[in-house]
């Protein structure tokens, strides 16, 4: 009976965490309002493809080889998308529809497939490509060899100051918001800052672009770029926890502006997870996932200055802000699903978004390392061996204090505990469940009494009540 029992135990955990996994790989939406948007519509989408296909091939002009081969391989692309909401997982989000991070999916893996053909050619083949891709590259320059960086630092006037404030500099800002939107945690993200601008003063010697002045690097890029964006990012995410997502069928609502705003809304979060990176009994796995977690965000900053410079292309060319786009993206579902590998104790595995980002971040690095000789025989060992030291060292710091910080907050909230009357969820040695720990933290903003309202039911309703969606 117990050899019996043992294995049929063993199925069945198995079977319970295979179903989680796809729970988190591959969300479902629940209370579907407009059935035709969620239905499969296989047999359209197959007949659209294939007409689509006859009408290309028989009706455009074939005389150039060259136009040929650029549009066949959009419709490759095309299509393999096609195939991507066919086959592919929704990944961890379904707003404002499962189908588009599909297609993000299928994107990642053409790119990962990219990459894997790029490292098996040498590096007349790969300016071939870059030529065929875009002609006017073959008089590209890089922004390093015309522009001189960290010049006259001691000169500080308004003008010069101003001149720093440009598209580059708001999408720095507009980068750090969103970093800080799907991190959600202010000590993650400060460490990162401070160890990217570390990463910059020792890989200069590299690529100039990185030598700045002091008051460029502390002021404009670290307080008001890095900072600014990671204080609107944070802020959103907390406007965002307080809302209560219930959501309205569009059929219920009958007035014209109701309609509008619930299209409009159908581009937000259909729920928000209160995130928790660190917790006061922190294995040792987790805090070495997450110490993992901001090396490789670090490897990943670090490819896209070394990419179009080895490649040479200047950063406002569409090879460098497309790649960007498309990292930016695929990151989105990525740190959801490495956050659940993290504390989640019933998922076992990363989700496929994850693991096609970490192969596409490290894919990457061997392309800059494969077809950049000329520009790594100039490396200091001795300044990247400081770099991995300070990066090591830093990070370690930071993850210890945030520790301590959840450890001290941990007490607190086990001596407000009395006061609460919540001694039903603490067990004999004080720990409470990760839930009880998230709302009883929110208790202790400037707004308690909201707080402790919101922070558990996430209140917002979108103006016309309802069914959830």
């Amino acid at each position: 009976m117990a050899a019996a029992a043992g294995p049929r135990t063993w199925r069945k955990d198995e079977a319970d965490f295979k179903l989680h996994f796809r729970m988190i790989n591959e969300q479902q939406v629940e209370d579907i309002s407009i059935d035709s948007f969620y239905k499969p519509h296989t047999i359209s989408l197959l007949t659209a493809t294939v007409l689509s296909l006859m009408y290309f091939a028989f009706t455009r002009d074939d005389e150039h080889s060259d136009n040929n081969l650029r549009v066949g391989l959009l419709v490759v692309i095309s299509f393999f998308l096609v195939i991507s909401v066919l086959a592919f997982p929704n990944g961890p989000f379904t707003r404002p529809h499962p189908a588009i991070w599909r297609m993000v999916f299928g994107l990642s893996v053409i790119y990962f497939l990219f990459l894997v053909f790029l490292i098996f050619l040498n590096w007349d083949q790969v300016k071939t490509l870059m030529y065929w891709v875009d002609p006017n590259l073959r008089y590209a320059t890089r922004e390093a060899d015309i522009m001189e960086y960290a010049v006259n630092c001691t000169v500080i006037t308004w003008e010069r100051v101003l001149s720093h404030f440009d598209i580059f500099a708001f999408a720095h800002f507009a980068g750090w918001a969103m970093k800080a939107l799907l991190i959600r945690s202010y000590g993650l993200c400060w460490t990162i800052s401070i160890t990217w601008e570390l990463t910059e003063l020792f890989f200069m010697h590299l690529l100039p672009n990185f030598a700045e002045c002091w008051w460029d690097q502390v002021i404009l890029d670290i307080l008001l770029c890095n900072g600014g964006g990671i204080w609107l990012g944070m802020t959103v995410c907390r406007f965002l926890e307080m809302r209560t997502y219930r959501w309205a069928s569009i059929k219920e609502i009958h007035t014209t502006t109701g309609k509008i705003k619930r299209a409009v809304l159908q581009f937000t979060p259909a729920s928000w997870t209160y995130v928790r990176w660190f917790d006061p009994k922190s294995s040792f796995q987790r805090l070495a996932g997450i110490y993992l977690f901001m090396i490789l965000w670090q490897l990943t900053e670090l490819n896209t200055f070394f990419l179009k410079h080895i490649f040479v292309f200047q950063a406002s060319h569409p090879l460098s802000w497309c790649r960007i786009l498309l990292v930016g993206v695929i990151t989105a579902p990525t740190v959801r699903q490495y956050y659940a590998y993290l504390t989640d104790t019933q998922c076992k595995r990363v989700g496929t978004q994850c693991w096609v980002f970490g192969a596409i971040a490290f894919l990457e690095a061997l392309a800059c390392v494969k077809f950049g000789h000329d520009l790594f025989s100039k490396t200091q060992i001795r300044s990247v061996l400081l770099w991995l030291l300070c990066l090591a060292l830093i990070t370690l710091l930071c993850l210890y204090g945030m520790v301590w910080l959840e450890q001290k907050k941990m007490k607190n909230v086990c001596v407000q505990g009395e006061d609460y009357d919540d001694s039903s969820v603490v067990d004999s040695h004080g720990f409470v469940p990760d839930g009880v720990a998230a709302k009883r933290d929110s208790l202790k903003t400037s707004q308690p009494t909201k707080r402790r309202k919101a922070s558990g039911k996430n209140r917002f309703v979108n103006g016309q009540g309802g069914k959830r969606q």
